[in-house]
């Protein structure tokens, strides 16, 4: 196959798998945090010319899925307040936090970060112990990671 179909068929199974193009979640990393690829691939915990290949569709996906869970955990700092207004101390902190991670990730979890904390207890206030356990059971086919989400927050601590 010719290079420029590999890397178009590449592109297309990264929208599959991934929703969009992983270059275009990486390039928004690198402006969102003000920081190199480089220095991104540190963080993720994969080489620069790795993240350089899937960047580019030469490669389809990321192989290692510890790799992924810090891309996605870094995409939702990038909603925290002081960190979507530019403070480079708490960019720095949110880099540092997602780089020194060691999210463990199975077929249905991938790790929120230390906001899972905030997003339990968010459901706590809200809803009881056994209303939390049965939407759980209410989703569990058709949304199987949400109802785990409720699970856990139903859980007693």
């Amino acid at each position: 196959m010719e290079d420029h179909k590999i890397v178009q068929r590449n592109i297309a199974l990264q929208r599959e798998w991934y929703g969009e193009p992983l270059g275009d979640r990486v390039r928004r990393l690198v402006v969102a945090f003000d920081i190199s690829q480089a220095h991104l691939a540190e963080v993720l915990g994969i080489s620069s010319p790795m993240l350089s290949q899937v960047m580019s569709g030469r490669r389809a996906k990321i192989g290692n899925p510890v790799v992924l869970a810090r891309m996605i955990m870094l995409e939702r700092k990038i909603l925290v307040p002081e960190v979507a207004a530019g403070n480079r101390e708490a960019m720095q902190a949110a880099l540092e936090e997602v780089r020194d991670s060691r999210p463990t990730v199975g077929r249905d979890n991938i790790p929120v970060g230390s906001e899972e904390r905030l997003v339990l207890s968010a459901l706590r206030e809200v809803a009881e112990d056994e209303d939390l356990t049965e939407a759980a059971k209410r989703l569990d086919d058709d949304f199987p990671v949400l109802a785990e989400l409720l699970r856990r927050a139903g859980a007693s601590q």
